[in-house]
């Protein structure tokens, strides 16, 4: 490969542009299940911790339980059901 400044520059706007196509390219909804999975599974607790990786995966299943049960009262409610 040569040395010239030019020729660094264009590879890494290449590569810049590449990236962007490859992220630009994820489904919406296949990237937002993924972070989804990764946040009810704890996988943002310290390493080797179980109990805090437990009590975030217990936590976080009790709220969206709590948010669907409220979204079902709302609708209830509203007599949309």
């Amino acid at each position: 490969m040569s040395k010239d400044p030019r020729e660094a520059a264009r590879a890494a706007e290449a590569r810049k542009a590449l990236d962007g196509v490859k992220r630009d390219s994820e489904s919406f909804l296949g990237s937002s299940m993924a972070r989804a999975a990764d946040h009810f599974s704890g996988k943002d607790a310290p390493e080797g911790d179980r109990i805090e990786v437990l009590g975030r995966r217990i936590g976080r299943s009790l709220s969206l339980i709590g948010v669907i049960v409220l979204a079902w009262w709302l609708g209830h409610q509203l007599k949309i059901w």
